[in-house]
């Protein structure tokens, strides 16, 4: 069954592309579109769509508000559509809080001048989104029929989640060496990453005693208004990284979008920041990865959150090649299992954990 498309957005243009967009795969299909917030609302009550695509300026409602109702209501995945400006990253990382799952950029010229490609990625983004999304309803539907009537209630869950990551890293990676106090956090996101690594440093105290690096897949523009917005949620210092920038115990640097960041080990330990046209992701986890192996082998702990794609697994595996340990948050956690499910798979996970263990995690052992 084709997955069921909502499309939101006030111009009538850019409504009416996306929806021919959409319709062109087989497995997409619109099944209404809404010209304000409100009307989203109500045709997401109505139709029950599977996926919405949400404009965040509109009459009546904006897509912010939009994004809380039908979240509070019934939820579903939100591809958000930005500007790609400052206030428009400021708006959309508010509209990824409130509950969107993703965003892309919202350019009326790349409509008629890369047309294909536009398409090409937003049917890619949908299909993962929605496929996600009707496998975990699926598997939570299979869980509440296979239970037990003597099964633990839905808080006794909860109550167990941490039992069951310690039994996930009882099952590590075998290593031929002994394990090295880190020197250098390392830590990659993509898709669901704003919120994951938000929830990850609020956890970590002012006085964390490693520097910390974040590999973020965010366009140019935005990886300076989500620093900020980090700096002013978290106990630690986050700003948006900078050529010569030195690492410090409690900084976390974020790697601006649209490069890529290396390490220089030397006098201390600083911040490359390089142009690198051959790669899909600027910036891009396995390039980190791989660099931070270079210039700090075993002393480096690596943590892949949530994210689209297999972007830091060869990067992992040059880190754990070196002796380094490497974290990834489990798939019940993830908004997309792909970028940690790729670490896992290869075998290069030492730990794996829930979302919300990861930050207290790092707080009460590197601490």
């Amino acid at each position: 069954m084709p997955l069921r498309v909502l499309v939101v957005d006030d111009s009538s243009f850019f409504r009416q592309r996306l929806k021919d967009m959409i319709d062109q795969h087989p497995e997409l299909t619109v099944v209404g579109t809404a010209t304000n917030g409100r009307e989203a609302v109500e045709q997401a009550r109505t139709l029950r769509p599977d996926l919405i695509t949400m404009d965040f300026e509109m009459p009546v409602m904006d897509g912010i508000t939009a994004v809380k109702h039908i979240m509070a209501e019934r939820p579903v995945p939100i591809l958000m559509f930005s500007s790609l400006t400052y206030e428009g990253a400021r708006i959309t990382l508010d509209a990824l809080a409130a509950g969107a799952t993703d965003f892309m950029p919202k350019d009326f010229s790349e409509v008629s001048r890369n047309a294909n490609q536009l398409r090409d990625r937003l049917h890619e983004r949908l299909l993962t989104l929605g496929r996600q999304s009707r496998a975990s309803a699926a598997g939570a539907r299979s869980s509440t029929v296979a239970r037990p009537s003597s099964a633990p209630t839905t808080a006794d869950s909860r109550s167990r989640e941490p039992l069951l990551s310690r039994e996930r890293e009882r099952q590590p990676v075998g290593r031929t060496g002994p394990q090295v106090r880190p020197k250098l956090l390392v830590i990659g996101a993509s898709t669901g990453g704003p919120v994951a690594l938000t929830e990850v440093l609020v956890n970590l105290p002012a006085n964390f005693p490693l520097p910390i690096v974040l590999i973020q897949h965010m366009p140019e523009n935005f990886t300076r208004a989500f620093a900020e917005r980090l700096d002013r949620q978290c106990q630690i210092r986050v700003r948006e990284a900078a050529e010569g920038d030195s690492l410090e115990p409690g900084l976390a640097l974020l790697a601006p979008g649209g490069r890529q960041l290396m390490l220089d080990s030397r006098n201390g330990g600083s911040i490359r920041i390089v142009d690198d046209a051959r790669m899909t992701y600027k910036p891009s986890l396995d390039i980190t990865f791989g660099s931070a192996a270079k210039q700090y082998g075993n002393a480096v702990l690596g943590v892949v959150l949530t994210g689209m794609g297999s972007d830091g697994r060869e990067g992992a595996r040059m880190l754990k090649t070196a002796g380094a340990t490497i974290w990834s948050q489990d798939e019940q956690s993830c908004v997309i299992y792909g970028m940690p499910m790729a670490v896992a798979k290869a075998g290069l996970t030492d730990k794996v954990l829930s979302l919300k263990d990861i930050g207290p995690r790092l707080a009460r052992e590197v601490s």
